[in-house]
């Protein structure tokens, strides 16, 4: 919560909040960030509820897509894990991840790989052969996981060689270019930039995702759209 929200809750001054606030940090019972705090949670427990809104971010960027769409699909784990859900047919995803051959997919999407050369261990396609694929091809939406999103610093990857792969099928896309991003990542900062935000249409985040940093992504343009566990059925075998 934020230190604002606090001081209206319980009817007392910002500079009462702040040093309650003191006081539970030192005793290793929150982590303050600017302007607020959060519970703190074990890096298990943590890591446990990323995976869950990552799941539920593909779900609903699934609901994005559909029937005959030709879209770029970057080598972002969570990207991938949205073709499990995808329920449109005739759907085809051109890909520099490897690892998309043995995804778990529905029948109705289709694989084109890059082709490039193969880093290892992610299986990600980089190098001028998938770059030449990649400028011949305009689809009209593209998903690109990322490492970071800030509205100061953009989007951006830890891998050198997948950066400049990242922004190009952004570059090359005619239509809806999503990023997804769980709350981890919304703010952070990373190693190599992609773009701007001003480079993509939509951002999909979920319900923990700082506020205000959203709210400095929505004023450069960008539709945000974020995912709450209250929307959905949360039995999905995690």
């Amino acid at each position: 919560m934020r230190v604002d929200q606090l001081a209206e809750l319980f009817n007392v001054s910002p500079i009462t909040i702040r040093r309650d606030l003191q006081f539970l940090e030192d005793r290793k019972k929150i982590v303050r960030f600017y302007g607020g705090a959060t519970a703190n949670k074990s890096e298990e427990q943590a890591l446990d509820e990323i995976n869950i809104y990552r799941t539920l971010i593909a779900k609903y960027t699934a609901t994005l897509i559909e029937d005959k769409d030709i879209l770029f699909m970057n080598t972002s784990s969570n990207a991938l894990q949205v073709l499990e859900y995808v329920e449109a047919q005739n759907v085809t995803v051109i890909t520099n991840n490897g690892k998309a051959i043995h995804a778990k997919r529905q029948p109705g999407v289709n694989i084109i790989l890059t082709g490039g050369e193969v880093r290892y261990p992610k299986a990600s396609m980089v190098g001028d052969y998938a770059v030449r694929n990649i400028q011949a091809i305009h689809p009209k939406k593209c998903i690109i996981g990322c490492k970071s999103i800030s509205y100061r610093n953009g989007i951006a990857s830890s891998l050198f060689n997948e950066a400049n792969i990242n922004a190009l099928m952004l570059e090359q896309t005619i239509g809806s270019r999503y990023i997804i991003a769980d709350h981890s990542k919304v703010g952070a900062v990373s190693n190599f930039r992609n773009c701007g935000v001003e480079s993509i249409t939509d951002l999909i985040t979920d319900e923990l995702a700082p506020e205000d940093e959203l709210e400095a992504i929505r004023r450069r343009g960008v539709k945000v759209h974020v995912v709450r566990k209250k929307d959905f059925d949360l039995d999905f075998g995690m």
